[in-house]
C-alpha cells in the first residue's frame, strides 16, 4: 500500500485512465508538474481508447490495469 503512494507517475497514470474511460476532458489534468502530466495524458489516452473500444462496466473488467 505504501509503495502505492510513493510511485506517483503510476498513480497519475491511473487517474488518468479513470477520468479517460469516465469520459472527462484531457483538461481536467490535476497535475503541474511535467513527468505527471505526461503520465496522467497517456493514462487519458489509454482510457478514451478503451471507452471508444467499448471496454466499460462490466464489460471492460478482463482489462487490467496495474
Amino acid at each position: 500500500m505504501r509503495r502505492q503512494k510513493r510511485d506517483m507517475s503510476d498513480r497519475a497514470f491511473q487517474r488518468g485512465y479513470q477520468a479517460g474511460v469516465s469520459g472527462r476532458s484531457n483538461e481536467t489534468c490535476p497535475h503541474s508538474n511535467d513527468d505527471q502530466r505526461l503520465c496522467w495524458l497517456s493514462g487519458w489516452r489509454e482510457g478514451r481508447s478503451d471507452q471508444w473500444d467499448g471496454l466499460t462496466g462490466v464489460s471492460g473488467v478482463h482489462k487490467a490495469v496495474v
